[in-house]
């Protein structure tokens, strides 16, 4: 998938083009119908699919204060598009310029000058521009003076259920450590991507030891306690026991950590690598026990779990 940072970065003969805009976050079932049906018209007039979608929630610029998480962070964003059958997205930079720009503007700029779009793909409750100032209609309106059409894609509900798939309901199962939950609006497991850095070397000293992913971790990560799930590193796959939260037998780990004990595996150097962490199934809360054999045994429980649910 060809990444393009900004309108002027798209090279001038690029379209004719099909394009789906939104934020994408989290690049769910429902975002997924939508770029589904992108691919279907693309292969229809000859045209490539293209995401529009931005750096950040657009909250984050216009009101901080109320914006929620990210389901995904940019580069899981990027790889989930291209897994989508993405041709090229088009990743605008959400600052307080773009926030400003009217929604006539917008179309003029993104859609008919730089991607030369032919069909244009959105939810219906989409709203762009300025304070939000421009919908479907106005969206509408300009396709049929500039040359495209508009396709209005509809909710997708899983399961016949009254609630529609969205981020805000994905956000709220990983959030209360529902991840299998949240597999089936995603269509497949949560996930957070970081770099393995050194921790305490408690686990290896307790005999499971942990790859702790640190620094600047990419996705939403899951209520405290420990999960069945997988450590990704590159092309490998492992099954794993994986850790969220801050120790509290221990008592001296002052920030939230995830850390992954690939099962019956202790010859992984993993440092320094950058890894995903699937969640596939809860196994149970965060709790603190009283002294290193509770703890063991529990541990020896979790592994065991979390073989029974992966292997």
């Amino acid at each position: 998938m060809i990444v393009f940072d900004a309108p002027e970065a798209v090279p001038a003969d690029f379209g004719p083009s099909v394009v789906a805009v939104g934020k994408f976050d989290g690049v769910h079932a429902g975002h997924r119908a939508l770029l589904q049906r992108a691919r279907r018209d693309a292969e229809r007039l000859g045209a490539r699919v293209v995401a529009v979608t931005f750096d950040r929630n657009p909250l984050r610029t216009v009101r901080p204060e109320i914006c929620p998480d990210d389901v995904v962070g940019p580069s899981q964003k990027l790889d989930l598009l291209a897994e989508a059958g993405v041709d090229a997205c088009l990743l605008l930079r959400f600052d307080a310029q773009r926030a400003a720009q009217t929604a006539e503007d917008f179309i003029s700029e993104v859609l008919v000058q730089a991607l030369d779009a032919r069909v244009v793909l959105v939810g219906r409750d989409f709203r762009f521009g300025n304070r939000g100032a421009g919908d479907v209609a106005m969206l509408e309106a300009a396709g049929a003076r500039d040359g495209f059409v508009v396709d209005v894609v509809g909710d997708v509900h899983p399961d016949a259920a009254e609630r529609r798939v969205s981020s805000t309901w994905v956000r709220e199962l990983i959030s209360a450590g529902d991840v299998a939950g949240a597999a089936t609006l995603l269509g497949r497991s949560p996930s957070v991507r970081g770099e393995v850095v050194h921790g305490l070397k408690r686990g290896r000293e307790l005999g499971y030891p942990t790859a702790n992913v640190g620094g600047a971790v990419e996705g939403l990560i899951p209520a405290d306690g420990v999960y069945a799930g997988w450590l990704v590193d590159g092309g490998e796959r492992h099954p794993a026991a994986i850790s969220v939260g801050t120790n509290p037998t221990f008592d001296d780990v002052h920030h939230r950590q995830v850390e992954a004990y690939v099962l019956d595996r202790d010859d992984l150097d993993l440092y320094d690598h950058r890894v995903d962490v699937e969640f596939t199934q809860r196994i149970r809360g965060m709790v603190a026990f009283e002294g290193i054999e509770p703890l063991l045994a529990q541990m020896a429980d979790d592994v065991r779990q979390a073989r029974g649910i992966l292997c």
